[in-house]
């Protein structure tokens, strides 16, 4: 319990176990999923329920504790630095998948077409004869089979126009729980929510659409893969998000938070906004360009 002069000493708790465990399984089963070996997808649904079931009871507790008045201004210290640091690790987790795009239009994908120096040219003419690089590109080997890319007209910019309005209506949900106005704080957190599920359910049919018109697949090639790995990942990642501020929502509902107390609000905001920042670097950079 926290005092005017002491710190918030946790009890045992079994979560992050159980948190560690349900990873482990999750990203072990989708390895062995991608590469196609037995029990990957099972044990990738065995580690994902694991991963909710940890959620439910780890943020049910923490909710609980937070209500109650347990937490001071210390520990609200210590929620803010923990929800900066995993956002910056969220920020390298995507620089990597953005870097391997770069190093491919870039490097590698010239270097196999002659250009660049270094054996570049030798390259070509030994083992890519006529080998010709033009980004987007599945490599000398046609991996995948022809395809069309994706373009950025349609599904995508409706997506980005959405994606930002509800950046708009999260900030406003903010104004609204720092001036106490808790019923228009919840109608904007339902409004972000809804733009959120509806990015979500365009963003399948646009995997719809590639997969059946344009033959656009992960397997094709590094455009198709880095295309479905970024944007796989950021429609995870709003997934997620639009989870947390629905969960924020029915909190709010039952007369969780105040214009004081709402941080809960807060790391769900930050992170909402950091999927806003992601997906205009992956329209730019993999839809326009």
């Amino acid at each position: 319990m926290s005092t005017a002069t002491g710190y918030f000493i946790p009890h045992d708790a079994r979560w992050p176990i159980v948190g560690s465990i349900g990873l482990c399984i999750f990203f072990y089963g989708f390895g062995l999923w991608l590469n196609e070996a037995a029990f990957g997808k099972e044990l990738f649904f065995i580690g994902a329920a694991i991963i909710v079931f940890m959620m439910f009871g780890w943020f049910g507790l923490v909710a609980k504790e937070s209500e109650s008045g347990t937490y001071n201004t210390q520990v609200d210290s210590s929620f803010r630095i923990c929800m900066m640091w995993f956002i910056f690790s969220e920020v390298m987790f995507f620089a990597a998948f953005f870097g391997a795009l770069f190093y491919a239009r870039s490097f590698s994908g010239p270097w196999l077409g002659g250009v660049g120096g270094g054996g570049a040219e030798m390259t070509n003419a030994v083992l890519h004869t006529g080998h010709d690089y033009v980004w987007p590109s599945n490599g000398p080997g046609d991996v995948g089979g022809n395809f069309q890319p994706m373009g950025w007209f349609g599904l995508p910019l409706i997506n980005t126009l959405l994606l930002l309005t509800s950046g708009v209506t999260c900030t406003l949900a903010h104004h609204a729980i720092r001036a106490g106005h808790r019923k228009p704080f919840i109608w904007w957190l339902l409004a972000t929510v809804v733009l959120g599920a509806i990015f979500i359910g365009l963003q399948i049919e646009e995997y719809i659409h590639a997969y059946t018109a344009l033959n656009l697949k992960l397997t094709s090639g590094i455009y198709g893969s880095t295309f479905f790995m970024l944007t796989g990942f950021h429609g995870f990642h709003v997934t997620m998000g639009a989870i947390m501020l629905f969960v924020v929502m029915i909190r709010a509902i039952r007369n969780h938070f105040s214009a004081e107390n709402h941080f809960a609000f807060e790391a769900a905001a930050w992170y909402w906004h950091f999927v806003d920042v992601v997906w205009l670097g992956l329209f730019i950079f993999v839809y326009l360009f």
